[in-house]
Parts: structure tokens; sequence; C-alpha cells
């Protein structure tokens, strides 16, 4: 271990020189207008018995408020059955209290059309509702759109309690091969076994994807090119596949909303802004069964030519329970993703708090992200990741699932290399996670200027570091159950690490490894309250890591 009299400026950590100077106050939504003229779907032959399909009903109010100039197309209390409804210019869908809109389970109701899935050009189900290239519309209200996802997805055994999963197989469907997982048809099982089913293709006909239909389930909500959009103060559940889907749409609000799925539904993300700008999502809750919150802006060599970046986007006053994350940027993030705030939220029991995620043959760029003040209690992997290498995993293993880390090879820089950069995260407070701050770059392409400061993190370990450049980590508090090491940093340059503060006694500071890892530079820090300060591991030189003394020269 070495003791460097320098000074601070002496140090090259890049991190440090970030420049966080835009201004949330650039972000500009614009919001919807509409006339005051309604249109009750009850006049245009709708019932309220939980039986009738209404889909003819209230498609034909959207068609005739939409063909009069726009206005309200109402859904007064009551439980309303429909098939897909589609979204109009001008057309507030408005949902009175007690009223509930339940997607019928009748597939036959549902076309299949070329569509969009996780970032690819695909065959899909028609959504329950939708939107394409317009402009001025709106679901708001007091009421629930129920997307009847359980007649749509497959369940892992492994998600559900013996007597549900007994409960399930009763119900009818059809199991895997190794009765591990349950379809609720045929088509749905045999879409499953196959590579890419929905993938666009010539030589595929009409009738092949008729076979596997079932298997292409729909997102509840996908608005796709549209402009000028709110949602407000609905729930909207149960969802086929994806929640919410806006796509290449701007001027986004979405407000007061909950959104809920079982937790086993797979797939079953939040809400998924792909490739929009200007948008704001506040003052809403999400408890699903995927990631809550997501940033995307498609798939490889899809997305990257569609060059659309999810940008100018701020998210404030959310919570998130139950979620594979709670923020999360990616993994389908080929076109970008930059300019987003987030700001005051909370993450109660998702299995990563702020999750960044991508891998090798997507491309694009993700910087200028900012997150500021939020708590977590119970996370049940990561607060903060980093991760590069995703591999389209449920974050946390399943019981008696193994899982061997990636293969570490340098591969050259393409258009294929992700990037993540200046990205600061400040002001989290964490009761409870197995891991405080996970970083896994790739060695071609570190995770590179990060700022994380003020912070104080409850958990079983504290930071693990791999191939980031230019991390900078000020006051940061890490509760550890495991303090041997406290940190962990392999083959990382140029890492600042001011004002840490962890247990007395801790077994190991720093662990420091990699023949790579240099710079790594710790500050007003009291390392003598550790058995050991620093530790150097598998290559690494000892004149890696410095204790710096400020004030002298």
């Amino acid at each position: 271990m070495k003791i460097v009299k320098l000074g601070l400026s002496a140090v090259l950590v890049a991190s440090v020189t970030l420049c966080f100077a835009q201004k949330k106050s650039q972000v500009k939504v614009a919001t919807p207008v509409f006339r005051k003229d309604t249109f009750n779907i009850i006049k245009f032959g709708a019932k309220a018995d939980g039986v009738t399909l209404n889909t003819k009903a209230i498609n034909g109010a959207i068609d005739a408020c939409n063909k009069k100039g726009g206005g309200v197309v109402l859904v007064p209390a009551g439980f309303w059955i429909t098939g897909p409804i589609e979204l109009k210019s001008n057309v507030n869908l408005h949902l009175q209290k007690n009223a509930v809109l339940q997607t019928t389970d009748d597939f036959s109701q549902f076309k299949l059309i070329a569509s969009n899935w996780e970032g690819l050009p695909q065959m899909r189900n028609q959504s329950p509702i939708s939107a394409t290239n317009a402009t001025n519309i709106a679901i708001t209200g007091f009421g629930i759109i129920d997307g009847n996802g359980d007649a749509w997805r497959m369940v892992k055994k492994e998600k559900l309690t013996e007597s549900n999963w007994k409960k399930l197989v009763a119900s009818g469907g059809v199991l895997s091969d190794d009765k591990k997982t349950w379809y609720p048809s045929e088509k749905s099982k045999k879409g499953s076994t196959m590579k890419n089913p929905g993938e666009i293709r010539s030589d595929k006909s009409a009738a092949f994807y008729d076979s596997v239909k079932d298997f292409l389930r729909p997102n509840l909500l996908v608005l796709t090119r549209c402009k000028k959009i709110l949602l407000e103060g609905v729930t909207f559940q149960n969802s086929p596949a994806w929640n919410l889907h806006p796509l290449m749409s701007e001027d986004i609000t979405v407000r007061n909303i909950q959104v809920k799925n079982p937790w086993y539904a797979q797939n079953g993300d939040g809400i998924d802004l792909e490739s929009c700008k200007n948008v704001l999502v506040e003052n809403s809750t999400f408890d699903v069964g995927d990631d809550g919150i997501c940033i995307k802006s498609g798939r490889d060599k899809w997305g990257r030519e569609r060059a659309m970046p999810t940008e100018n986007v701020i998210i404030r006053n959310c919570v998130v329970y139950q979620a594979h994350g709670g923020f999360v940027v990616g993994s389908e993030m080929s076109g970008g993703a930059r300019n987003i705030w987030v700001d005051n939220c909370t993450f109660i029991g998702t299995d990563i708090g702020i999750r960044f995620k991508t891998t090798r043959g997507r491309g694009g760029v993700v910087e200028n992200i900012y997150i500021n003040n939020v708590s977590m209690k119970d996370i049940i992997g990561e607060a903060i990741l980093f991760d590069m290498y995703y591999e389209a995993k449920d974050p946390i293993a399943l019981a008696g699932e193994k899982r061997e880390p990636p293969k570490v090879e340098t591969k050259p820089v393409t258009e294929e290399t992700p990037v993540f950069k200046k990205v600061y995260v400040n002001g989290v407070v964490c009761n409870g996670a197995e891991k405080g701050i996970f970083v896994r770059g790739l060695p071609e392409m570190n995770v590179q200027n990060i700022v994380l400061e003020n912070m104080t993190l409850q958990a079983k370990e504290g930071l693990d570091m791999t191939e980031g450049s230019g991390i900078s980590l000020k006051n940061i508090t890490f509760l550890t159950q495991n303090t041997d090491p406290v940190m962990n940093i392999h083959n990382s340059q140029k890492i600042s690490l001011d004002r840490i503060v962890f247990k007395t006694n801790a077994e190991l500071m720093l662990n420091v490894s990699g023949e790579k890892s240099k710079n790594i530079v710790i500050t007003h820090t009291d390392h003598s309250v550790a058995k050991k300060a620093i530790n150097f591991s598998y290559g690494a030189d000892e004149g890696a890591a410095y204790i710096l003394m400020e004030g002298r020269k």
C-alpha cells in the first residue's frame, strides 16, 4: 500500500470533470387539449353486462368523435368486455370511476399484424388498445383497463406455489416436455420451441404465423408514431406482454396512473419508452412482472438503422414495487438514450434498483443520465447495476438454476459495441440488497465517466467493479455484512474513492486485481478502521491504488 502526499489536482480522474450542466427545464412536453363534446359508448350499443363484446360500439364512438373534430369518448361505470380498440386523433378515452374495461379472452378477435417486439420488426397479435400516427390522444379517468393477460401468458412452475401450480394445470392448457412450463394452448407451446417465430421473413407464410399465433402475445397499449399523448388516472393491468409501449412517439405525459401485473408475468414490463422524445412520467405506481420503468430504442442493427434515441425524459415521484428493475435502461438500446432525469423515486422489493443493461451486438450510446434522490428497500439483487454482459434472463436465478460467469475476451470496437457513459447518480438510500454497486464493462469498452455520490447502502456486499474507467464514488457509506473486502475493483482505471465510510474492524477495505488496474485514488477515507487497507491480487501492480494525503506537496 502506498500513501502518496500529493494535492488532489494531481489526480487524473476523468469522472470528476464531467459536465452535468444540462437542465431539466430544457425539456418541453406539449400536452393534448380536447373539445368538450362527449360520446357515451352506451349510445353506440355498448352493454356493461360482462358478457357482450363491445368492440364495435367502442370503436364506433371513437370514430364518430374523431370525425366530428374530437372530444371525449366516455366509458361509464360498469364491466365492459371488448376486443381491440383503436384510438384516433383528438380523442380522449375517459373511464369513469368503477369502470372496468376488460379485453376478451377470445383470441380470434385479435388479428396478426406487422408490429414490433423487443426492438425488432415482428408479427404480433393486435394490441388491446393501439394508435398509429395519431395526434392529440389520451386515456384518462379513474377506471381499470385489464388486458386479460392470464389467457395469453406462459407460466414457469418455479414461480408459483405448489397449490397454485396444480390449480393452473387443472384449468387446461398444455405443459412443456419437461413439465416445468405451462402454456395456454398448443400454438403457444409450439412458438416457444422456435427461435424468433414472429420474425417477419419472406419465407414465412400466413399459415405459419397462424400456427404460432397464441405465442405472439400483444402488449396491452401500443402507441406508434403518435404525438401529444396523455395517460392519466387510469389503472392498466394484467397485460399479455408489456403493459404500456409508446413507440417512436413524442410529447408524452404519464401522470397518476397505476400499472399492475402478476410478479410471475413473463415480459410483463410496466412502461417501455422506445425511441420516444419529450416525455414526463410522474406520480405513478408500478407493480409488475418484469422491468418497471424502462428506456429502450430498438435492438441491434434494426435499432441502429432506426437511429431514434429515447431522449428528453423526466421521471419523478414514482414508486416501483415488484419488478426486475425500478428504473432501467436497455437492453434494447441500440438507437441510444440521452438526456434523462430521474428524481425522487422509491423502489421497494425490486430485483434490481437502478439497472443499466446491454450486451455486445447492440451498439448504441447511453449518456447524460441524471438520477437524484432514490429510496430503496428490500432489493433482491443489486441496488445500482451497470452490466454490459446482459443474457436475457431473469436478474435473479431461480431455485436450482446455475449460471456461469461470462467468458472474458477482448473484441474489436465496432458499431455493434455498446457504450455507457456520463451517468450521474446522487442521493441513494438503500435498506437491504445483495450488493450495493455492481459495474461490469467490456474489456474493449469500459463503463466510463460515472459519478456516484451521497449514498448510504445497506447490503450484503459493497462495491464490485470490473472494467470501469473514469468512475468517481464520493461520500458513500457501505454498511455491509461482508467486509472482506468492502470494495473490489478489477481491471479498472482512473477511479476516485472519496469519503468512503464502512464498518469499523472491516477485514479489508479494498481489493485491487488485474494487471489493467491503475490510478485508483482514495481520499478523505479513514482506512485505519480496516484490519487491512488495500490488497493487490491477480496481477495488479502495488502502485495501482493510492491513499492520497492532501495539503502536502
